[in-house]
């Protein structure tokens, strides 16, 4: 973790040990990741953080595979690797591919690789991170192509993981 802007928490340091499971319970083989030691600086942040992203993570209704192609196009637009490695893999095991990938690191995805929701989902993507405000025709186009409840989940997905990559990208993790 070279090159992080505040110091990441260290093992031995205090943590609420509620808060630490919760923590290591998201993660595989309960290993904390960088982005969790910096969270650790803030016990607030750090407990509504690993809710939240918790739940977009296993409880929404959109498919995993659409919501991990977000956080890809996402990392991507923001310029936050450490997302992009983390989520990579998870794409993968989703259902994504590796021409896929390679498609959402373009500047503008056009590609006919993807099909009608994933070019919705890869706009909506787009315009929510490069310019904030969405076109009404998106969201009605996600509308009839998913539903009003993975619609907004979706908005929430592109949302969060734009917290997520300004956070990495400020502190350089």
């Amino acid at each position: 973790m070279s090159g992080v802007r505040v110091t990441p928490w260290r093992e031995g340091e205090f943590v609420p040990r509620e808060l630490l499971a919760g923590m290591q319970a998201r993660r595989p083989n309960g290993e904390l990741i960088d982005i969790d030691r910096v969270l650790l600086r803030s016990f607030p942040l750090a407990t509504g953080w690993n809710e939240l992203l918790r739940r977009v993570r296993t409880d929404f209704s959109l498919e995993l595979e659409y919501r991990e192609l977000i956080m890809l196009r996402v990392a991507v637009l923001n310029h936050a690797d450490f997302e992009w490695d983390v989520h990579y893999p998870a794409y993968l095991q989703a259902g994504g591919t590796e021409e896929k990938c390679l498609a959402l690191k373009a500047r503008s995805v056009a590609s006919p690789i993807f099909d009608e929701k994933e070019r919705a989902l890869i706009v909506l993507t787009d315009q929510s991170t490069k310019q904030v405000d969405v076109d009404a025709g998106v969201i009605e186009e996600l509308k009839r192509l998913f539903d009003e409840t993975r619609t907004v989940e979706a908005v929430a997905t592109v949302a969060a993981y734009n917290m997520v990559s300004r956070f990495l990208v400020a502190l350089a993790i």
